[in-house]
């Protein structure tokens, strides 16, 4: 196992990218022109998604999402018991832009998980994805708009993030 340090650093330049695209993007003519909706993918992608909200000093209050019933890989990490109900600000999200977060890309599978969620709120009118890492190992073809670092591991790797306070991201071995 080893560590990541500089997080803060990084949530920084995250940030920064965030802002440049959130004045970058025009205003359609059908497009809901309030500043963007913020939501963290639970548990990691919210801890993320707090800081970047902080720093971003968005005004809407923070969505969260637990992803639990829309996940398709229930076989391979079983059920969890602990599951917690998904918070938005808006029940509504049609024409909005959204701002996904989570800690970390991997297969892709909890992104989509995610957008299966969003779009039973409504049709956003676009989705940026932001995540503190990608790595690869991709299954479906998902790509982050807005990422922190990009990470190589073999497939007996993964990466746990430790928060909310101070972050620590580790990289351990899978026990077999």
């Amino acid at each position: 196992m080893y560590t990541l340090d500089n997080i803060p650093a990084v949530l920084e330049k995250m940030a920064n990218t965030l802002k440049t695209e959130m004045t970058a993007t025009p205003a359609t003519d059908n497009a809901n022109t309030e500043m963007p909706l913020m939501i963290g993918i639970h548990t990691g992608g919210v801890w993320i998604a707090e800081h970047l909200h902080e720093l971003l000093a968005l005004q809407e209050p923070l969505g969260r999402l637990n992803i639990a019933f829309y996940r398709d890989d229930f076989s391979e990490i079983g059920l969890h018991p602990r599951v917690e109900a998904s918070d938005l600000p808006t029940m509504d999200i049609t024409g909005r832009h959204i701002i996904l977060v989570d800690d970390v890309l991997y297969t892709g599978r909890t992104i989509r998980a995610a957008l299966n969620e969003i779009f039973d709120y409504g049709r956003p009118a676009k989705v940026t994805l932001a995540v503190l890492v990608e790595r690869n190992g991709r299954q479906l073809p998902i790509q982050a708009d807005v990422v922190g670092m990009h990470i190589e591991l073999s497939s007996e790797e993964y990466l746990q993030l430790d928060g909310p306070d101070s972050f620590v991201l580790s990289v351990s071995k899978k026990s077999s």
